[in-house]
């Protein structure tokens, strides 16, 4: 896959926590450099540019096995040559250090001047939008009021892992896994929770905790009144819009005064998100001075003008989005009748407003003892019959306890019941039970390749918290299970595919989850240009004139490939062996041949197969297709193309979309 992103996130480290942020690589040096050893001119020089006398350059002279620990006016570095853009007239302090074997050893503080301004530096869209812009004031709230109210987050603080950043936070907005973004971005402690307040109001008080304004009125200021923590601190700003840092001097971001002590610098700041109307700072949790492990603490903010306009309910709140034909799906999985029994893998988990899950377990051994370990001979016989052409409604709890009524269900996925929903132990002290409002309500619908429904997620909404208690129900009873292997014949044989010139390829994650994918429907087409490292008109020319058509001899399946394969016509066929339990063809030849384009570097074969068989094309629904659905949504199959085990720098499946001809 592309490399779209490879950036390392900027580290806020302390000096006693150096030494676990170097690099695998770097030699120790020795115990005999002193402070007095790294002075300006010996163990490092400041030079200006010459054309730009306020871009500076930061240059360590001392050997390759020192590794430079810089402090300078926009942060920390560790690089042997730094470069800074200050836009503001000014003194600005640098001090320079290594790393030896006898410790961390800093020269004394020095100074640069800045003589005049470049509005230049100051041009960047994030100058603008935490100032207001030049000769202007901007002011921010912390996402969180006297009345316990956030105006735009769910809460003032999230957590997040110490080298997430920008760029993370925003892959994680489009909804990537953490998997995606660790690989993505080539770091390891990458992870988030974000905290609602109202579930967790211990994370901190409710109050007025003061403003924060940042002006470029004569130079770069920020004013912080802290009226929680009872001080005021008038102090200078640096912004590194290419890094999304932010450096306070004299002044700290609004916290609460339960972690002030936590964080060894609050100058050190990461730039998480930064809008009209919100912005996300990090500063990083120290583990001693915590007594936790160390973390980047979000603390999120809105503009005193979006403050002063909030009204409440202007935000929608999220909702559960479920499937297109989800009514008929859960009315008539099987039967008109259908049995809903708990899940004997996962009954029980917490979910958010908008149907995702907070947990994701998935086995019984996944349950944190805090919970307990699912047993089903505590909750097994629990049932819940549903008849969709009279809307009646049977509950029978595991004491074996009868309770009949009528039910109607909402466009919006909520059942709501005419006799009061039965409450009994799943797990522990968690209970099966309706919400407050007697009602449950649909957050995800489970399907199988076929596009049967194997599962769903039913809700009750908390009267105290944004979140539902979600139940895990699998439908029961009616018909018989049906041939794996003739779903797939259905599905395939007798068809013809031609790859889709418009969703031409993506990239998932590994099997057997998938996750994940960046291109879509309208990726390629008409477009050479946004993607020409992949897709241009020699690729479509190539795509244009392929197929793939399954067929039965006798009892074995084939597949037939035609297509032009540099200027030339080019036929085979090849066996197609189906495994059923892991969704995988095996075919014998290779793919459709991309050689002489842009494409060309595109696998044919499975050569980095976990299997070790490098026949095997792994079946993937993407995009809301699956076998039961493949005359209108395509055909996704896939191969491995990044893997660690082979040695790659992530594990990556690339997935080619084939639709009927």
């Amino acid at each position: 896959m592309k490399n779209i992103v490879k950036i390392l996130s900027i580290l806020f480290f302390s000096a006693a926590m150096i030494v676990s942020c170097m690099p695998d690589e770097y030699e120790l040096g020795t115990v005999d450099i002193t402070s007095s050893d790294l002075t300006e001119g010996k163990a490092f020089s400041i030079e200006h540019d010459a054309e730009n006398p306020n871009i500076v350059y930061l240059k360590s002279l001392m050997d390759s096995k020192y590794t430079p620990l810089w402090s300078h006016p926009q942060g920390r570095s560790q690089e042997k040559l730094v470069t800074l853009k200050i836009p503001f007239e000014g003194t600005y302090n640098v001090q320079f250090g290594v790393e030896t074997r006898g410790g961390i050893v800093y020269g004394d503080t020095v100074t640069f001047t800045i003589d005049n301004f470049y509005a230049g530096f100051v041009e960047d869209e994030l100058w603008t939008l935490l100032t207001g812009g030049v000769e202007s004031s901007k002011t921010w709230l912390l996402d969180l009021d006297a009345d316990g109210v956030s105006k735009y987050f769910v809460g003032p603080l999230y957590f997040y892992g110490t080298e997430d950043s920008w760029e993370s936070v925003a892959l994680y907005d489009e909804g990537k896994s953490g998997d995606d973004v660790k690989s993505e971005l080539g770091i390891t402690d990458s992870w988030n929770w974000k905290a609602d307040w109202p579930g967790n109001t211990w994370i901190m008080n409710a109050g007025d905790y003061g403003t924060m304004t940042f002006d470029l009125i004569g130079g770069a200021h920020v004013t912080v009144d802290h009226k929680m923590l009872d001080r005021v601190e008038n102090g200078t700003f640096l912004l590194d819009t290419d890094n999304k840092t932010l450096s306070m001097t004299d002044a700290s971001p609004l916290h609460d005064s339960g972690r002030d002590g936590q964080v060894i610098n609050w100058g050190d700041l990461k730039l998480m998100s930064l809008t009209e109307n919100t912005m996300q700072l990090a500063a990083l949790r120290d583990p001693d001075l915590s007594g936790d492990i160390a973390c980047l603490l979000v603390y999120n903010f809105i503009s005193k003008e979006y403050s002063d306009n909030w009204t409440p309910g202007e935000e929608e709140e999220p909702e559960p989005t479920l499937p297109d034909g989800w009514k008929d799906d859960v009315s008539q999985t099987i039967n008109t009748t259908i049995v809903w029994k708990l899940s004997e893998s996962n009954p029980i988990d917490w979910a958010n407003l908008d149907g995702s899950m907070m947990n994701g377990w998935q086995a019984p051994e996944d349950y944190p003892d805090w919970l307990g370990t699912p047993d089903p001979s505590v909750y097994g016989d629990f049932s819940m019959t549903m008849n969709s052409v009279d809307s009646s409604v049977v509950f029978v709890t595991p004491d074996g306890t009868t309770t009949e009524g009528t039910y109607s269900l909402s466009d919006k996925g909520i059942y709501s019941f005419s006799i009061d929903v039965p409450t009994f132990t799943v797990i522990s002290w968690a209970s099966f039970a309706a919400d407050a409002n007697n009602q449950l309500r649909i957050l995800q619908v489970e399907k199988d390749l076929s596009g049967n429904v194997t599962g769903m997620w039913l809700g009750a909404r908390s009267s105290e918290k944004d979140e539902y208690m979600a139940y895990h129900l699998i439908p029961s009873g009616g018909g018989s299970e049906s041939d794996p292997m003739q779903v797939w014949k259905s599905a395939l044989v007798g068809k013809t595919f031609t790859p889709d010139v418009n969703w031409f390829v993506d990239w998932v994650g590994f099997p057997p989850d998938f996750e994940g994918g960046w291109t879509s429907s309208s990726t390629f087409g008409d477009d050479y240009t946004s993607n020409s490292w992949v897709w241009d008109e020699n690729v479509r020319a190539v795509a244009e004139s392929a197929t793939l058509e399954f067929f039965m001899d006798d009892t074995d399946m084939k597949l037939t490939l035609s297509q032009t394969k540099e200027g030339e016509a080019y036929t085979a066929t090849g066996d197609v062996v189906i495994n059923t339990d892991d969704n995988i063809l095996n075919i014998n030849i290779p793919l459709v041949d991309y050689a002489g384009t842009a494409a060309s570097w595109l696998p044919t074969t499975n050569t980095k197969s976990i299997t070790g068989d490098t026949n095997d094309f792994y079946f993937v629904s993407h995009g809301g297709s699956n076998l039961g659905n493949i005359d209108t949504e395509g055909l996704w199959i896939g191969i491995i193309s990044k893997s660690t085990a082979a040695g790659d720098d992530g594990d990556e499946v690339v997935i080619y979309h084939y639709v009927v001809k």
